[in-house]
């Protein structure tokens, strides 16, 4: 019988650690755009417009505020998510599911190279 691996080599490790690079790079500059547009306030030019109209567009715009400081947190999570695999992938424990021990399926790290649970150790939950 084979013997089952227990970690990527350095080789695998190398292809995912500049996988995450890039992501992490775009990530970043998507980040940066969501913090830059919570920081301008914009000007819709209703300054001179009835008090109701400009009641209405303040309150439109705290949802949009509300929304885009929603989505920038997701994307530091997402962030802080890919800087942790990059230590994992420095360690040499990078892919290896927390749970059930076993190596997360390639393609599974493809699509998300961060993940901590292969699919068996999602579908436990």
């Amino acid at each position: 019988m084979g013997t089952l691996k227990n970690r990527f080599t350095d080789e695998e490790l190398e292809y995912f650690k500049e996988l995450i690079e890039k992501k992490l790079e775009v990530a970043k500059v998507d980040y940066d755009m969501l913090r830059g547009s919570l920081s301008h306030k914009d000007d819709h030019g209703t300054d001179d417009t009835s008090r109701t109209f400009n009641m209405m567009e303040d309150g439109s715009e705290t949802l949009m505020r509300e929304e885009m400081e929603k989505l920038a947190n997701r994307q530091q999570k997402f962030i802080k998510n890919l800087e942790n695999a990059l230590i994992r992938i420095r360690n040499k424990s990078y892919g290896v599911c927390r749970v059930t021990g076993k190596l997360i399926n390639k393609k599974r790290l493809e699509l998300v190279p961060h993940a901590t649970l292969s699919i068996e150790a999602k579908n436990m939950q």
